[in-house]
């Protein structure tokens, strides 16, 4: 495996698999399963999983409710997404711990970083639900925060589409695919990768993206077994 140790940033819109909303339990046990089939090469885990198949904070705001108070339920609602992944996994056979940036105690361990990165030298796959516990930051910046202090060598987000395009590849045809691209080409053409402050912060710490299909079995080990599959932003 090219990868040692790895944080997956999952949305919460891929959950839904083809549903409108809420969690589709098909979709969660592919995922369950190609988790699986990269943990049984040793490879450490911990995953990140955003909250919109439920609730965006952005969105209640943008309709007159206080920014806050919609950012709160939206880390609820990673919460929520990560105790359904947390028990398709363990069908799985995954053996998984959920902690969370903000005390849920009787459903989730607080966040503790050496706590968590024992966790992962176990063998044992670990969610990181509720964001970074404050408002005003999206799930990428907890996933680039949180792939930092555990010493990940990657953000592994996955994605619907199969990597980074010169325009939206569902939109626009004529759209062309980057295998390989720096962190300041994405800026300086605009591409939308993850939300600046998360970008930024992934830069500053030398700390490489792969965008890829997750949608499609076996991609995940793919990637981490270092195939050229999605893009890769690197400095």
């Amino acid at each position: 495996m090219k990868y040692k140790r790895i944080l997956l940033k999952l949305s919460g819109e891929a959950l839904m698999g083809n549903r409108q909303y809420g969690i589709d339990p098909d979709r969660l046990a592919e995922y369950a399963k190609d988790i699986k089939d990269i943990t049984d090469k040793g490879v450490e885990v911990a995953i990140v999983i955003g909250g919109g198949n439920i609730f965006r904070g952005l969105s209640g705001a943008s309709k007159g409710m206080d920014r806050v108070q919609g950012d709160h339920m939206g880390m609820l609602a990673t919460v929520i997404n990560g105790l359904a992944l947390q028990g398709a996994m363990e069908d799985a056979g995954i053996e998984t711990r959920l902690q969370t940036a903000i005390k849920i105690n009787e459903v989730a361990e607080p966040f503790i970083r050496r706590r968590a990165m024992r966790h992962l030298e176990k063998g044992r796959v670990v969610i990181f639900g509720g964001g970074t516990g404050n408002p005003y930051f999206t799930t990428d910046s907890a996933a680039v925060l949180r792939a930092i202090e555990i010493e990940a060598d990657v953000i592994l987000k996955g994605t619907r589409v199969d990597g980074i395009y010169t325009a939206d590849p569902e939109k626009d045809k004529t759209a062309i695919k980057f295998n390989n691209i720096s962190f300041d080409e994405v800026l300086s053409k605009g591409l939308k990768v993850m939300d600046t402050t998360a970008f930024t912060l992934s830069q500053e710490n030398e700390l490489p993206i792969i965008v890829f299909d997750m949608n499609k079995k076996g991609n995940l080990l793919k990637v981490v077994s270092g195939e050229e599959i999605g893009t890769v932003v690197n400095v």
